[in-house]
């Protein structure tokens, strides 16, 4: 196959481009969802094609093909010649690409069990028999489960020399229980973390071992109090921060969004590059660290669509901002040494884009548990899970909820609420926190359906992150 990918970059080389990649890409995906008693939904799909991309006088053509004979990769190199040469003629700007040196490496994500020689019996019986039980309990009416399988086979080479390979195999299961009463329903999850690994990251006994409790706290949150509005302290869980950190960190310093070049689905950006190193983002505890690196990372792929290899590095310091996730382009637009290796692309006829890292909330540098945290807290509200949010489009007001709401009075957790959302502005939120649990409550949680440009594009990264303190933030405005 990479006798194809290197005729397209060839005939791009020879129809007069200056720069080209291609990426020849194997796409499977098995997704799976229960609904109460019955299979709601299964998808069991294949798709390969391949993407050509060029430079010509600085400006950008691209095409991509899902026949993969000869004559209609050569045709797609020379398309994607003659768009950017006709491109070029209305520049108002030409594109330049932030230097980056020839690799040649295969990069392939830890799997002991390839998830697609599982048998669908064995996937679809344990999402049926989990809501099975989660309905046992009176009052949970409604079940769901699901379960998404990826695996991407990926060819890159440009025309710098770099000649890459990679196997990247994602994997995630989580269930849902409702409880309905009273005109009211309320729900609970169980979401244990997707990883870049193989189906071994699919536990069957703790999920199982779950079920009862989700299905009991759904029936609390059913017949939980309303959540009071004022001021309070928070704990957030790592998976409630993981969505916080994805919409008022991970957006907001994506470079494009910040250089004004993505504007759609809440696209800016206050985090302008005149704020590098000069905006306090967050108290003197927070660290953000990106890392493509990360072992298991929903971003980890061992390079990106640019060719740059996956790297480690620092969005915001000891509360100071200093990083952004970039592409070569963009990179250059900020006089970057290199890109930071963000550009990803999530199909084979899609243009990349610069998009979130792996970025995680280091945790505290003190010994601290969750329950003593919880006991150093006189009055608060604990906060597990995702639910709803909501942000502006400078990615600084927001709103966001959560999966289940605990109320802290003298230390200890007295009961459920239900109603809870918290709002604040990014930097005021992140300012506020002044206690990290250590890293034994540190947790990789993730985001699987990141969208993002127009025509949207999907994309996934992790988010680690161990439960932490904010101090005075506004509750219960939603209601």
């Amino acid at each position: 196959m990479k006798d194809l990918a290197y005729l397209a970059l060839e005939t791009a080389r020879l129809r007069g481009a200056d720069y080209a990649d291609v990426r020849l890409i194997r796409y499977r995906r098995q997704n799976i969802i229960a609904e109460d008693l019955n299979l709601s939904g299964f998808v069991d799909s294949e798709d390969i094609g391949l993407g050509v991309r060029v430079l010509v006088d600085g400006a950008w053509g691209f095409t991509g093909t899902s026949s993969l004979s000869r004559e209609a990769i050569q045709q797609a190199a020379a398309e994607a010649v003659a768009i950017a040469r006709a491109s070029s003629s209305v520049l108002s700007r030409k594109v330049s690409l932030a230097p980056e040196t020839a690799v040649s490496f295969t990069f392939e994500s830890s799997c002991a069990i390839d998830p697609f020689t599982v048998p669908i019996s064995e996937k679809t019986g344990l999402l049926l028999k989990i809501n099975e039980r989660l309905l046992a309990t009176r009052e949970v009416r409604k079940a769901g489960a699901f379960m998404t399988l990826r695996k991407d086979e990926r060819i890159y080479v440009n025309t710098d020399g770099s000649d890459l390979q990679s196997t990247v195999v994602t994997t995630g299961a989580g269930y849902r229980a409702t409880a309905i009463g009273d005109g009211d329903a309320r729900s609970r999850s169980y979401m244990p973390p997707p990883q870049t690994r193989g189906y071994e990251n699919i536990d069957q006994e703790e999920m199982y071992r779950n079920v009862e409790r989700v299905a009991s706290e759904a029936v609390q949150h059913l017949h939980a109090p309303d959540c009071p509005t004022g001021v309070t302290d928070l704990i957030l869980d790592p998976q409630n921060l993981a969505l916080t950190i994805h919409e008022s960190v991970g957006h907001a310093t994506e470079l494009d969004r910040a250089l004004g070049y993505e504007e759609s689905l809440a696209g800016r950006s206050f985090a302008t590059p005149d704020k590098l190193r000069n905006l306090k983002y967050g108290s003197d505890i927070v660290t953000f660290i990106a890392d493509n690196t990360l072992e298991g990372g929903l971003a980890t792929h061992g390079f990106d669509d640019d060719g740059v290899p996956g790297q480690r590095w620092a969005i915001v310091d000891d509360g100071l901002f200093t990083g952004y996730s970039s592409g070569r382009e963009v990179a250059s637009e900020l006089g970057m040494s290199r890109s930071t290796g963000g550009c990803r692309a999530d199909h084979w006829g899609s243009v990349p884009i610069v998009r979130i890292p792996n970025l995680s909330l280091m945790p505290g540098r003190e010994p601290l548990s969750l329950d003593e945290l919880i006991a150093d807290t006189d009055d608060g509200i604990y906060i597990e899970g995702r639910g709803s949010f909501s942000i502006d489009q400078m990615r600084c007001n927001f709103q966001f909820g959560g999966d289940a709401f605990w109320a802290i009075r003298r230390g200890k957790i007295v009961g459920m609420l239900k109603n809870v959302t918290y709002q604040s502005m990014t930097t005021d939120f992140w300012g506020s926190c002044d206690a990290i649990c250590d890293e034994r409550s540190w947790i990789p949680d993730g985001v699987l359906n990141c969208g993002k440009g127009d025509p949207m594009q999907i994309s996934q990264m992790t988010h680690g992150a161990a439960p932490a303190r904010f101090r005075r933030i506004t509750v219960g405005a939603a209601r």
